[in-house]
């Protein structure tokens, strides 16, 4: 076993030679940053090796291959890690943000490895230990005896912070995650790659973002190279994303950001999509309960239990606000309730920080579903509820008995919301989409607007009833044509509907809308009797009080396609306009179906606010 009571004093360092010292100062640092999903903030900073080549080695493994066959692997990290220390000082002296350091996992089994010597290089630049985030992967086989849970744990007890790297790429590095227990796990590439067209892959990633979650731990997404992949991860649950959507590596300090701004507008535009809209109802149960910090000592917190009798925990917090996990009363029963606990508490022998007495519980962000908060504490299922963070920092507990309550408010919020007869979302949902369709500049989108044809003959010979039932017969078309992440289906009231469609292309749409009008069509037929769908017309009053020949029932469908890439200077009541007019025309079309792209109807001198579109439109169109 690896003695991990080894102290550097005990210890006689291997120097590195001339050849090793010159090699090392030819290689450099990038930084790549690693971001809150939901508001584009730099949590921290990957350092990533540089310039090996100009150093004489094949590849960056290839430097750590020959440290730890000659025996210098630790002395060798030791310099690199000095290097990127001191390099990254120079950005955290004005932000503050973690450092992600890579570790060689064969250092702790190096026969020049000894504990310490990074807590002198952390105080020499002016970090704190919390500052320090070591990521461990499973890249090389951990031999037998060396018990590499302890010794993280080591380094976590004394304030570091630990990711596991490369989670999912093996068997180790599933056990070392259920023994470890890290502050943060990072999901490989492989699985972020493609998964949008892969339903195996979101079953892991979403495996291992609720697995990471029950532990008390945050998940962060690495290898993000696209708006989809962002988009599921954080649909799926990630609290932190890293890739080149975010970032490509830096070499220059200075073209690090303390904020990437289209990550936050990106995650403002997808609010409608669910979470945001429901971080009022969660703001308004989250519990503030004044926690304690990471480095109180046990004697402070026994008398806190003593003196608040009322309180079962209390949740532990860093310098940074970051929660680490709570402490529940239990845990000091036995020296509360004994007559020399306190006694006991204070023997050096015991220990006088309250790391052994933290317990960790799920940790959520306040920009989450209420369904994803339910989804992780059902997980758990612990009395205390969840451990609440806004940007990574501890805002609060959402007890259990608030997340009862979440769901019954969420319920009554989405029945308000929905039309009562097709339960589908209402006039309040649809504006939403329709004001965010148009901003979201980066995506196109389609906006669909149905409408029946002779549908008050209809009502007026076979009664309202029958009318409903042909109303529910077409939500469930809408249905049936995929509602999902990029699809919204709405009923505006009445025989008419909305439905949008985000990131496809026109002429799939036009063709799917009018094998939706030819189905409806069809399927109407069966509403009608025998002799009226024989006779191929329903006699009947039409809308001026005029008896004739009814046609049976078709649906209008107006079509306005938003492109990608182009500005839309255009208010909601305009585009409401521009498809009132489209379904005008559909009206009159031998095919039912009109359609358009916005930009046909505002013309250059719109966009570029010479002419506002209100204006051009009340000279294009009679209403």
């Amino acid at each position: 076993m690896v003695d991990i009571r080894i102290r550097v004093s005990d210890f006689k360092k291997k120097e590195l030679n001339q050849d090793w010292l010159e090699r090392l100062s030819r290689i450099d640092y990038a930084f790549q940053p690693i971001v809150n999903i939901h508001t584009g903030n730099a949590f921290g900073f990957e350092a990533l090796l540089r310039h090996h080549r100009d150093a004489g080695f094949t590849s960056i493994d290839d430097i750590f291959n020959q440290a730890y066959h000659q025996g210098l692997l630790h002395q060798v990290d030791l310099h690199l890690r000095e290097k990127a220390f001191s390099k990254f000082a120079r950005f955290k002296k004005t932000h503050h943000a973690k450092l992600f350091y890579n570790i060689d996992n064969r250092l702790f089994q190096s026969t020049d490895y000894a504990r310490g010597s990074t807590a002198e290089i952390v105080q020499r630049y002016g970090y704190t230990l919390e500052d320090i985030c070591f990521e461990i992967s499973e890249k090389h086989q951990f031999e037998k005896d060396v018990d590499i849970s302890k010794v993280l744990s080591l380094y976590r007890h004394q304030g570091y912070k630990i990711a596991v790297d490369d989670c999912g790429t093996g068997f180790a590095g599933l056990q070392l995650l259920y023994y470890l227990e890290p502050d943060y796990v990072k999901i490989d590439r492989f699985f972020i790659q493609n998964m949008e067209n892969d339903p195996k892959k979101r079953l892991v990633v979403s495996t291992i973002v609720n697995f990471t979650h029950f532990m008390g731990s945050l998940v962060l997404a690495e290898g993000v190279e696209t708006r989809e992949e962002y988009s599921l991860c954080k649909e799926i649950g990630c609290d932190m994303v890293q890739g080149y959507f975010v970032q490509h590596p830096k070499l220059d300090i200075m073209a690090l950001k303390p904020r990437y701004e289209d990550i936050h507008e990106i995650s403002r535009l997808e609010k409608r999509s669910g979470p945001s809209k429901d971080r009022s109802l969660i703001t308004n149960e989250i519990k503030y309960i004044k926690p304690v910090l990471s480095d109180c000592d046990t004697i402070t917190l026994f008398d806190k239990f003593r003196n608040e009798e009322h309180v079962a925990f209390f949740p532990v917090i860093n310098r940074h606000e970051e929660p680490i996990g709570i402490v529940r009363d239990t845990s000091f029963k036995e020296y509360i309730f004994s007559k020399f606990g306190r006694q006991l508490l204070e023997n050096p022998s015991f220990g006088k920080d309250i790391s052994k007495f933290i317990t960790k519980i799920p940790i959520a962000d306040i920009h989450s579903s209420v369904e994803k908060l339910i989804e992780t504490y059902t997980h758990y299922n612990n009395n205390e509820g969840l451990i609440m963070v806004d940007d990574m920092k501890y805002v609060g507990l959402l007890s259990t008995k608030s997340l009862l309550k979440l769901i019954n408010e969420k319920n009554i919020t989405m029945a308000r919301n929905q039309n009562p007869l097709t339960k589908l979302p209402g006039n309040t949902m649809i504006h939403e989409y329709f004001s965010e369709s148009l901003s979201d500049t980066d995506s196109s989108y389609h906006l669909i607007y149905f409408d029946f044809d002779n549908f008050k003959p209809y009502n007026d010979r076979y009664g309202f009833r029958n009318g409903d039932r042909l109303i529910l017969m077409f939500a469930d078309l809408l249905k049936n044509a995929g509602i999902g992440k990029d699809r919204f289906a709405g009923h505006i009231g009445g025989d008419d509907f909305f439905l949008g469609i985000k990131n496809a292309s026109f002429e799939p749409v036009q063709s799917e809308m009018a094998q939706l009008g030819l189905t409806f069509k069809k399927n109407a037929e069966s509403f009608y009797d025998p002799q009226t769908v024989q006779n191929g017309f329903l006699v009947a009053k039409d809308r001026n009080g005029i008896e004739g020949k009814i046609p049976l029932m078709t649906v209008s469908i107006a079509i306005l396609e938003l492109k990608s890439g182009v500005s839309r200077n255009c208010s909601i009541e305009d585009a409401g306009n521009i498809i009132a007019q489209l379904k005008k025309e559909a009206k009159i079309s031998q095919t039912g179906l009109a359609s358009a792209d916005i930009m046909d109807y505002l013309p250059p001198q719109v966009n570029a606010g010479n002419l506002s579109a209100r204006d051009y439109l009340s000279k294009t169109f009679t209403y």
